[in-house]
């Protein structure tokens, strides 16, 4: 292998190489390595393929690609003995490739990565490139003698080793810093000059010796039929991973956003809508009272059908520009198109109720609906969210619980009853628990380290289910009855504050939010005194959010205020930036910390060019006023990704890193980022 024959009976035998087939080769490889970086941000993603898909998917374009480029790149070399390939070896040479590729993928994608992993990874891929390369070289069939330079037969297995643990080192942080199609262009780009630097390296170790006199021939047809069978399969396979990825993104997004049974838009597109639509002339809901009785007689799937027949009629009935969604069991929600004339979106509903009136044929059974329509409407156009929460002050009276058929909102009748019971049972929540807290995470990406947390509140009503803070929070502030709810909070927050450090669970901060006119109130001073004073609480971790809209109806008190705070020592920020203050001079004025950008302008981002150039100028203009920076509202890779590539980064915070959190959840997850962060010899909290 690595000793020479004698020269006085051998000739050596030089070849050359064909430019256009090694810049083919070079191609295959850049194309494998670009769709396993492809393939490879989607293995700990959430989807609807499982992980291990996604690892034999990106192992099998790595090694496959290795396999043909080093095929491709064999028939570049033009030497004048005959050579055939070994199918068998040809063949058997794929496996180390592949079988490599999938412990370096496997290694590179555990929760618990340290250096080690990264080196053990590296020599698992540069071995399996190497070996391949050299049982393919083995494969070769030839009337000549191969002998190898130890020098640079060494070298070329160096350069797989030393060129995967940097590449698989770029692909484990394609998921925080990958962003946009150049650089992960790049990054392959890395990883193709590997595997074609490795290669014709070890091509370079070779010598061919022959005896007797050298004649010259051609390539065997056996070599080009391997070169195409090995282009088009790769290429096939490139086609098939980026295809099932789209379907994964767009199962995913069916599963988040449409109900499974009646594949109708569901509560999370139903909310998302809300915002997008903001006004309406009505909405109305239409609850089935009475599916559960005919579940318990005849199981779910019969439930299931009912569901799925009242759906049809609605279709049928309703408009063709209406708005139908599933947002519960046995509830559809309908939002009223502008293009139609709300008359007739009634009587949609009005044909619907009467074929609900007559029984159903359903599986041979006959089946009669009891079913309660909830209208809210208005001659102007209203926000949906306020439609919707009249529907339900609606469907909740008391009036309505023995009624069936459409019933409109009456202010008269349904908003005494369902505000007046949500402003007399706010006692009872506080003291019962039906008011709770949870917790969201606020995360700095580019560290991956979380900075604080936000304390929203819930309520669990025992009459109305979970009620949102859109609705219940307006209703108190109206009854008045909002000082004493954020009293509450406060003291909660603290207390939570103060049994988490003791357990040792550090916080840099705790955000809460602080109503509008009880910013400016001294009662909110001495609450928060009292309560950092009672559970020994540094002032600097606590940070009270406002809202723009909250601040401008009394500016100059509300400056007062805020800096008031400041010099306590707390942090102050304004929430939902870009959507209430009418002057950009009041932003200057008011001694906040920290800027939190409204949601709104993340949603488009990265796909609208527009919104991402919004989103960049107003970072730039919040720390060009030396400010902190957050954005709400981050719920996809894509968004972190475009975040991590601006000049400076922001905290974040939403879906994407975590769900607002109940108490023992938050703990659970403190728990296992700091178990990464020391397997990782990282800070992972605070």
């Amino acid at each position: 292998m690595f000793t020479k024959p004698d020269l006085e009976s051998m000739h050596i035998i030089e070849g050359t190489y064909d430019p256009l087939v090694i810049l083919l080769s070079f191609i295959i490889a850049f194309g494998a390595s670009y769709t396993a970086i492809y393939i490879n941000r989607r293995i700990n993603g959430k989807g609807f393929f499982h992980k291990n898909i996604w690892l034999v998917l990106a192992s099998l374009a790595m090694g496959l690609g290795i396999w043909s480029m080093h095929y491709v790149g064999m028939s570049a070399l033009v030497i004048s003995i005959p050579m055939k390939h070994n199918l068998v070896l040809t063949l058997i040479s794929v496996i180390p490739a592949i079988v490599a590729s999938y412990m370096a993928f496997y290694l590179t994608n555990r929760d618990y990565k340290k250096i080690q992993t990264f080196i053990a990874a590296g020599f698992f891929m540069g071995c399996g490139i190497a070996l391949m390369h050299y049982i393919g070289m083995a494969a070769m069939e030839m009337d000549a003698k191969v002998v190898y330079n130890p020098v640079l037969f060494g070298l070329s297995i160096l350069i797989a080793i030393v060129a995967s643990f940097a590449s698989l080192y770029i692909f484990s942080i394609t998921d925080t810093k990958m962003e946009k199609v150049l650089v992960k262009s790049i990054a392959a780009f890395l990883m193709a000059i590997a595997v074609t630097s490795m290669h014709y390296t070890g091509m370079l170790a070779m010598s061919f010796y022959v005896e007797g006199p050298i004649r010259v021939h051609t390539h065997d047809s056996n070599m080009i039929e391997v070169v195409l069978f090995v282009t088009i399969g790769i290429g096939s396979l490139f086609g098939l991973a980026i295809l099932a990825s789209r379907l994964d993104r767009y199962v995913d997004f069916r599963m988040k956003y449409f109900d499974a049974l009646t594949q109708l838009p569901n509560h999370n597109q139903f909310t998302e809508d809300q915002r997008i639509k903001k006004n309406t002339k009505m909405v109305a809901i239409v609850h089935l009272n009475n599916v559960e009785k005919y579940i318990l007689a005849y199981g779910y799937s019969f439930g299931d059908a009912i569901v799925k027949s009242v759906m049809e009629i609605m279709q049928t009935s309703l408009p063709k520009e209406t708005k139908l969604y599933r947002t519960e069991a046995n509830r559809f929600t309908v939002i009223h198109a502008p293009a139609e004339s709300v008359q007739n979106t009634i009587n949609g509903l009005r044909s619907i109720c009467l074929l609900l009136e007559r029984p159903l044929n359903i599986d041979e059974r006959m089946v009669s609906i009891e079913a309660v329509f909830a209208v809210s409407q208005s001659d102007e156009k209203k926000a949906v969210h306020e439609h919707f929460t009249n529907a339900i002050a609606v469907l909740h009276a008391p009036s309505t619980q023995s009624r069936h058929g459409i019933i409109k909102y009456d202010p008269k009748i349904h908003t005494f009853n369902f505000e007046r019971q949500l402003s007399l049972d706010i006692q009872r929540a506080m003291n019962e628990n039906e008011l709770f807290i949870v917790y969201q995470p606020k995360v700095h990406p580019e560290q991956n380290s979380v900075v604080g947390i936000e304390a929203l509140m819930r309520w669990k009503h025992p009459v109305y289910g979970i009620i949102s803070p859109a609705v219940f929070i307006p209703i108190l502030e109206n009854a008045n009855r909002i000082s004493d709810v954020t009293d509450w909070l406060i003291e909660r927050v603290c207390q939570q504050l103060a049994a988490w450090t003791n357990i040792g669970i550090e916080l840099p901060q705790i955000s809460i939010n602080i109503p509008g006119m009880y910013l400016t109130s001294p009662r909110l001073n001495k609450v928060i005194n009292r309560s950092l004073l009672k559970y020994k609480i540094q002032a600097s971790k606590i940070e009270l959010e406002i809202t723009e809209t909250s601040v401008i109806h009394d500016i100059h008190n509300a400056i007062s205020a805020v800096r008031t705070f400041r010099e306590k020592g707390l942090s102050v920020a304004l929430d939902d930036f870009g959507t209430g203050l009418s002057s950009l001079s009041y932003l200057k004025e008011i001694p906040i910390s920290t800027i939190k950008i409204d949601k709104s302008f993340i949603d488009g981002v990265p796909n609208s060019a527009k919104d991402a150039s919004i989103l960049k100028s107003i970072i730039h203009l919040c720390y060009s006023l030396d400010l902190n920076v957050l954005v709400e509202g981050v719920e996809t890779k894509e968004q972190v990704q475009f975040i991590m590539g601006l000049e400076k980064v922001p905290i974040v915070q939403g879906y994407y890193y975590s769900k607002p959190l109940t108490v023992e959840e938050y703990e659970q997850w403190w728990k296992k980022r700091k178990e990464v962060g020391e397997q990782n010899g990282e800070i992972s909290i605070g």
